[in-house]
Protein backbone atom coordinates (compact mmCIF):
# COMPACT_ATOMS: atom_id res chain seq x y z
CA UNK A 1 0.00 0.00 0.00
CA UNK A 2 1.52 3.51 -1.20
CA UNK A 3 -1.26 5.57 -0.44
CA UNK A 4 -4.03 6.00 2.53
CA UNK A 5 -6.63 8.15 3.32
CA UNK A 6 -7.46 8.64 6.58
CA UNK A 7 -10.95 9.74 8.50
CA UNK A 8 -13.25 9.32 10.82
CA UNK A 9 -15.03 11.54 13.14
CA UNK A 10 -14.99 15.22 13.31
CA UNK A 11 -14.34 16.08 16.75
CA UNK A 12 -17.64 17.44 17.84
CA UNK A 13 -19.59 14.48 17.07
CA UNK A 14 -17.39 12.72 19.67
CA UNK A 15 -17.24 15.13 22.15
CA UNK A 16 -13.81 16.81 21.87
CA UNK A 17 -13.86 19.93 22.05
CA UNK A 18 -10.19 21.10 23.09
CA UNK A 19 -7.33 19.08 21.04
CA UNK A 20 -5.27 18.56 24.59
CA UNK A 21 -8.36 16.12 25.88
CA UNK A 22 -7.19 12.76 26.81
CA UNK A 23 -9.42 11.02 24.39
CA UNK A 24 -7.04 12.82 21.30
CA UNK A 25 -3.38 11.16 22.48
CA UNK A 26 -5.27 7.75 22.47
CA UNK A 27 -6.77 8.36 18.88
CA UNK A 28 -3.59 9.91 18.28
CA UNK A 29 -1.44 6.90 19.33
CA UNK A 30 -3.83 4.24 17.38
CA UNK A 31 -3.06 6.23 13.87
CA UNK A 32 0.82 6.77 14.84
CA UNK A 33 1.03 2.70 15.58
CA UNK A 34 -0.73 1.93 12.35
CA UNK A 35 1.55 4.59 10.49
CA UNK A 36 4.85 2.78 11.52
CA UNK A 37 3.52 -0.17 10.47
CA UNK A 38 2.38 0.63 6.91
CA UNK A 39 5.41 3.02 6.74
CA UNK A 40 7.55 -0.78 7.30
CA UNK A 41 5.46 -2.06 4.15
CA UNK A 42 5.90 0.85 1.65
CA UNK A 43 3.58 3.44 3.05
CA UNK A 44 4.42 7.07 1.35
CA UNK A 45 1.45 9.15 1.19
CA UNK A 46 -1.32 9.90 3.38
CA UNK A 47 -4.37 11.47 2.18
CA UNK A 48 -6.79 13.45 4.88
CA UNK A 49 -9.39 16.47 3.91
CA UNK A 50 -8.73 18.06 6.83
CA UNK A 51 -11.64 18.08 8.47
CA UNK A 52 -11.26 19.12 12.22
CA UNK A 53 -11.21 15.80 14.42
CA UNK A 54 -9.41 12.90 13.39
CA UNK A 55 -8.41 13.87 10.17
CA UNK A 56 -6.18 16.84 11.62
CA UNK A 57 -5.08 14.91 14.48
CA UNK A 58 -3.76 12.10 11.57
CA UNK A 59 -2.38 15.01 9.69
CA UNK A 60 -0.31 15.89 12.68
CA UNK A 61 0.70 12.19 13.66
CA UNK A 62 2.32 11.96 10.03
CA UNK A 63 4.01 16.11 10.53
CA UNK A 64 5.31 13.98 13.90
CA UNK A 65 6.59 10.53 12.26
CA UNK A 66 8.37 12.90 9.43
CA UNK A 67 11.18 13.13 11.61
CA UNK A 68 11.94 9.82 11.95
CA UNK A 69 9.90 8.47 8.70
CA UNK A 70 11.36 11.26 6.26
CA UNK A 71 10.34 9.24 3.03
CA UNK A 72 6.42 9.72 4.22
CA UNK A 73 4.55 12.38 2.71
CA UNK A 74 1.25 14.40 3.78
CA UNK A 75 -1.72 15.35 1.30
CA UNK A 76 -4.44 17.57 2.08
CA UNK A 77 -7.14 17.23 -0.35
CA UNK A 78 -10.23 19.50 0.68
CA UNK A 79 -13.35 18.90 -0.68
CA UNK A 80 -13.94 22.66 -1.84
CA UNK A 81 -11.94 25.69 -1.38
CA UNK A 82 -11.75 27.70 2.01
CA UNK A 83 -13.80 25.03 3.89
CA UNK A 84 -12.31 26.40 7.11
CA UNK A 85 -13.54 29.99 6.64
CA UNK A 86 -16.78 29.53 9.30
CA UNK A 87 -14.37 28.23 12.08
CA UNK A 88 -13.64 29.78 14.79
CA UNK A 89 -10.00 31.70 14.55
CA UNK A 90 -8.66 29.04 17.02
CA UNK A 91 -9.36 26.31 14.95
CA UNK A 92 -8.31 27.87 11.63
CA UNK A 93 -4.82 29.11 12.72
CA UNK A 94 -4.59 25.08 14.32
CA UNK A 95 -5.87 24.32 10.62
CA UNK A 96 -3.40 26.83 8.87
CA UNK A 97 -0.32 25.62 10.82
CA UNK A 98 -1.00 21.85 10.08
CA UNK A 99 -1.51 23.04 6.10
CA UNK A 100 1.87 25.14 5.99
CA UNK A 101 3.74 21.86 7.14
CA UNK A 102 1.80 19.30 4.53
CA UNK A 103 4.22 18.37 1.60
CA UNK A 104 1.00 18.87 -0.82
CA UNK A 105 -2.07 21.09 -0.05
CA UNK A 106 -5.23 21.25 -3.01
CA UNK A 107 -8.76 21.40 -3.28
CA UNK A 108 -11.10 19.20 -5.47
CA UNK A 109 -13.48 21.71 -6.35
CA UNK A 110 -12.38 24.77 -6.82
CA UNK A 111 -15.18 26.95 -5.81
CA UNK A 112 -16.43 27.66 -1.97
CA UNK A 113 -19.56 25.40 -0.97
CA UNK A 114 -22.13 25.42 -2.78
CA UNK A 115 -23.75 21.46 -1.70
CA UNK A 116 -23.16 18.57 -0.93
CA UNK A 117 -22.10 16.82 -4.05
CA UNK A 118 -18.74 18.38 -3.35
CA UNK A 119 -18.52 15.76 -0.40
CA UNK A 120 -19.12 13.17 -2.83
CA UNK A 121 -16.93 14.33 -5.59
CA UNK A 122 -14.12 14.20 -2.69
CA UNK A 123 -14.91 11.04 -1.69
CA UNK A 124 -15.22 9.77 -5.81
CA UNK A 125 -11.89 11.29 -6.04
CA UNK A 126 -10.15 9.86 -2.75
CA UNK A 127 -10.95 6.30 -3.15
CA UNK A 128 -9.69 6.28 -6.72
CA UNK A 129 -6.19 7.80 -5.76
CA UNK A 130 -5.74 5.66 -2.46
CA UNK A 131 -4.78 1.94 -2.37
CA UNK A 132 -5.91 2.11 1.67
CA UNK A 133 -8.54 3.47 4.01
CA UNK A 134 -7.93 4.16 7.53
CA UNK A 135 -11.27 5.01 9.05
CA UNK A 136 -12.14 5.71 13.12
CA UNK A 137 -15.38 4.43 13.26
CA UNK A 138 -17.72 2.55 15.27
CA UNK A 139 -20.95 0.95 14.11
CA UNK A 140 -23.17 1.82 17.04
CA UNK A 141 -22.04 5.57 16.99
CA UNK A 142 -23.28 6.85 13.79
CA UNK A 143 -21.66 10.36 11.93
CA UNK A 144 -19.96 11.74 8.71
CA UNK A 145 -17.36 8.56 8.32
CA UNK A 146 -20.71 6.36 7.85
CA UNK A 147 -21.08 7.85 4.14
CA UNK A 148 -17.34 6.97 2.57
CA UNK A 149 -17.29 3.65 4.68
CA UNK A 150 -20.48 2.50 2.92
CA UNK A 151 -19.30 4.01 -0.26
CA UNK A 152 -15.83 2.41 0.18
CA UNK A 153 -17.59 -1.35 0.87
CA UNK A 154 -20.31 -1.34 -0.90
CA UNK A 155 -18.02 -0.47 -4.62
CA UNK A 156 -14.82 -2.17 -3.20
CA UNK A 157 -14.95 -4.24 -5.85
CA UNK A 158 -14.29 -0.83 -8.18
CA UNK A 159 -11.58 0.73 -5.76
CA UNK A 160 -10.08 -2.52 -4.45
CA UNK A 161 -9.09 -1.23 -1.39
CA UNK A 162 -7.51 -2.30 2.11
CA UNK A 163 -9.79 -1.25 4.94
CA UNK A 164 -8.53 -0.56 8.09
CA UNK A 165 -11.16 -0.11 10.39
CA UNK A 166 -10.62 1.22 14.66
CA UNK A 167 -13.51 1.10 16.53
CA UNK A 168 -14.28 2.36 19.93
CA UNK A 169 -13.02 -0.94 21.43
CA UNK A 170 -9.91 -0.75 19.89
CA UNK A 171 -8.99 3.05 21.37
CA UNK A 172 -10.47 1.49 25.05
CA UNK A 173 -7.49 -1.33 24.43
CA UNK A 174 -4.70 1.74 23.98
CA UNK A 175 -6.14 3.46 26.85
CA UNK A 176 -6.28 0.28 29.32
CA UNK A 177 -2.58 -0.55 28.01
CA UNK A 178 -1.88 2.68 29.09
CA UNK A 179 -3.46 3.01 32.16
CA UNK A 180 -2.00 -0.23 33.10
CA UNK A 181 1.95 0.80 32.39
CA UNK A 182 0.91 3.67 34.34
CA UNK A 183 0.04 2.01 37.13
CA UNK A 184 2.72 -1.01 37.42
CA UNK A 185 5.91 -0.19 39.38
CA UNK A 186 9.08 0.82 37.74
Amino acid sequence: MKTIFITGYKSHEIGIFKNDDPAVRIIRKSIRQHLVSLADEGLEWVLVSGSLGVELWAAEEVISLKETLPELKLAILTPFLNQEEKWSEGNQSYYHDIIKKADFVSSISNKPYTDPSQFKNRDDFILQKADGLLVIYDEDKKGSPSFLLEKAEKENMTYNLDIIRINFQDLQWIADEEALSESEPD
